[in-house]
């Protein structure tokens, strides 16, 4: 498996994973991905097995500590350094979830935050998604301030040396 920075020829694959992996009201749209492969290629990683899409993880590295709502309707421009790593998405293609991609994305992540010096890597999830979180170094610190999808979130945070 390789990890790398997102290419636009990489979207057909990452709207595909994010459709199977969320519901209509969750997903990004095809416009919003576009915006934020040309605004957060920094942080913008996809996992790929034989040049093939597999997972990806994005979101902006922004002075807010948590996600906002209004940042998935108009992407953040990276800070170029310092602030807090932010991640919108993770998400693994179905047939290759349980051999650890995410968390290999997630350790991607955490590399690229310490050597851009980052406070913290910060995500909102669903209950049913804390577990692998947890299991990954992030604390659960409580339910977020977010309507998205009308459902309700929880702020994760991972605090960096």
């Amino acid at each position: 498996m390789e990890i790398t920075h997102v290419t636009i020829k990489d979207l057909p694959t990452i709207l595909r994973i994010e459709r199977l992996g969320f519901t209509a009201e969750e997903a990004g749209t095809e416009t919003q991905y576009r915006d934020r492969i040309e605004k957060l290629v920094d942080t913008f990683l996809v996992a790929k097995i034989d040049n093939q899409v597999v997972g990806f993880v994005v979101g902006p590295a922004t002075k807010q500590p948590y996600v906002e709502d209004w940042m998935y309707e108009d992407t953040p421009t990276n800070l170029a350094s310092g602030g807090h790593q932010i991640i919108f998405t993770i998400a693994i293609d179905p047939k290759y979830r349980g051999h650890s991609i995410g968390s290999k994305l997630l350790d991607a992540v955490e590399k690229d935050a310490i050597k851009h010096q980052r406070e913290t890597i910060s995500l909102t999830s669903l209950d049913r998604n804390i577990p692998f979180y947890l299991k990954n170094g992030f604390e659960n610190k409580g339910v977020a301030d977010s309507d998205h999808a009308d459902e309700t979130w929880y702020n994760l945070v991972k605090r960096l040396s």
